[in-house]
């Protein structure tokens, strides 16, 4: 192939290189010279165009992309057709890529105007989606060079999307003391949401004393009755002979590996009992957050073996991101002096107070001065260093309300859609220096400024990396003051789902201050509002 500019006496049957106007008419880059096409140009004054002449052993680039593509041996993929010399291949089922990276590299190594390129070694992928391109550089390639390829593609499978398949799985869960009930019903509720996209089904679950014995016995039930069993422990593993790999052992199954290079999710276990995959779930995997377990499981649901060697062949790229549910960071950012320790104050001030049947019961008086603004001062003589105030219904009464006071506004329109909204609304606002936001509603009357203070204090004591809630006499309560690295989570909340349940789900520890009544008294129904000393406002 020659490429350059091409008088137009010779230039029938070349491609344009260029978008070119003759007159009315204009021809596309890429476009083929016909004989008319010479005509009109020449009519238009156009004296050469910048084209590529085709030798005899040329191939077009089109044509040599389809060539390419339909030498190559595949499964669970679709090759669309050629256009501007690029085939794509699109996933035919969602499940598990694989590829041979030395026929990629040989195939890019023939010449730089034939390329491939395609998704990770084992990446995951959705029905649809795209997982391999082939592109030819110039308008056309050597016929030569197009058969060096083919021959490469002879005979191998160059890859694949191996497809999930739709498995049972039963659950262990070991106890120990201290064990909150609600943590292993939300275990089950993520597993059964990882299993879900797979098309897969949780068949039973089992909580069994965190002892060798039981597990084992619980294992080789459910091993009869699943395609595989998860084990949660209730204490990460902390030797290769800890509970979980021992219970395997022990129910006459094989422990294939223990430990991984991915983090989060060095404690997995991976086993064999009966020819069914047992796997000793990290503690990560009680979030939803990508970790090492799905790398694991991804592979396993997709019908593809895992080894040992598989596994110790994971930590090029095995360090994934931070999640909050960690106990610490592996490298602790540099903190200040807890003294120092910046919080703000969300102080919630956006609802409808739909059951006082009209009023607004954040402008009652209490002690002729309105709730909302009695809150915001508290917050305001805290040790907290800056207070955001959420609006949403009747915003401007709310800030009418705060006139005169150091506050920092965020509004909420979509306040009507649950407390969620008016939570991501106030932490978006929240300084990037801050380590926690404090969440106050907007409500309660009963707290004080030393109590805010109590609340942050403890915060400090515990490196801002807990999470410190409200309490009286042992029973939750409000305010809630959460860590910085819980605001990446907040943003993932919808619908009514408030703090509370944020807590919950994401396992951090909690410290929970004692701070008397105030802690439980909110003011939703009339009645509690005038037993608290308030009077409602039109």
């Amino acid at each position: 192939m020659k490429f350059g500019p091409v008088p137009i006496d010779e230039a029938e049957g070349a491609v344009l290189a260029h978008a070119t106007t003759a007159g009315e008419k204009r021809f596309r880059k890429a476009h083929r010279l016909s004989r008319d096409d010479i005509a009109a140009l020449k009519a238009a004054g156009v004296g050469e165009v910048v084209a590529a002449v085709l030798a005899e052993d040329d191939l077009d680039e089109d044509a040599a992309a389809d060539r390419i593509a339909a030498a190559m041996r595949h499964r669970n993929v679709e090759v669309k057709p050629a256009a501007t010399g690029r085939v794509n291949l699109h996933a035919e089922a969602s499940g598990v890529f694989t590829v041979d990276a030395a026929m990629i590299d040989a195939i890019n190594a023939v010449d730089p105007a034939i390329t491939i390129a395609t998704l990770a070694q084992h990446a995951p992928v959705e029905k649809g989606q795209m997982v391999a391109t082939v592109k030819i550089i110039p308008f056309a390639v050597a016929e030569s060079l197009v058969d060096s390829v083919v021959r490469i593609c002879a005979g191998r499978e160059i890859f694949a999307v191996n497809a999930y398949r739709p498995i049972t799985v039963g659950v262990i869960q070991t106890m120990l003391p201290g064990v909150k009930p609600s943590v292993l019903d939300k275990t089950l509720r993520v597993t059964e949401a990882r299993l879900a996209r797979f098309g897969g089904r949780l068949t039973a679950e089992r909580r069994t004393p965190h002892d060798v014995a039981p597990v084992a016995a619980a294992a080789t039930q459910l091993a009869r009755d699943n395609d595989m069993v998860v084990i949660f422990g209730a204490s990460a593993m902390s030797d290769f002979a800890d509970v979980v790999p021992a219970a395997i052992e022990c129910a006459g199954g094989t422990v294939v590996r223990a430990g991984m290079p991915v983090d989060p999710g060095n404690l997995l276990v991976l086993g064999t009992l009966d020819g069914k995959r047992i796997v000793g779930a990290p503690g990560c995997a009680r979030s939803p957050k990508e970790n090492g377990f799905d790398w694991v499981l991804d592979r396993l649901v997709a019908g593809l073996e895992v080894t040992a060697g598989d596994i110790a062949g994971m930590g090029v790229g095995g360090l994934l991101m931070e999640i909050p549910t960690r106990p610490q960071p592996r490298e602790p950012a540099p903190q200040p002096a807890r003294s120092a320790m910046k919080v703000d104050i969300v102080l919630l001030a956006a609802g409808r107070s739909s059951r006082m049947g009209g009023p607004n019961k954040l402008l009652a008086l209490f002690d002729g001065e309105p709730l909302v603004r009695r809150t915001a001062s508290r917050a305001l003589a805290s040790k907290a260093a800056a207070t955001v105030v959420v609006t949403g219904h009747q915003r401007e009464r709310v800030r009418s309300a705060l006139g005169g006071l150091g506050v920092t506004f965020a509004d909420n329109p979509d306040f009507a859609d649950g407390l969620a909204s008016s939570l991501k609304a106030g932490i978006a606002k929240v300084a990037p220096d801050a380590a926690g936001a404090m969440i106050v509603l907007g409500d309660m009357p009963g707290v004080s400024s030393g109590d805010l203070d109590s609340l942050i204090d403890a915060f400090r004591s515990s490196d801002g990396r807990s999470v410190v809630r409200a309490s009286h006499q042992g029973k939750r309560g409000n305010p809630v003051l959460l860590p910085r690295s819980l605001f990446a989570a907040v943003a993932q909340l919808e619908g009514d789902t408030g703090a509370r349940h944020l807590v919950e789900a994401e396992g951090l520890d909690v410290i929970d201050v004692e701070i008397g009544q105030g802690a439980s008294i909110d003011v939703d129904t009339r009645e509690a509002l005038e037993g608290a000393g308030g009077v409602l406002q039109d």
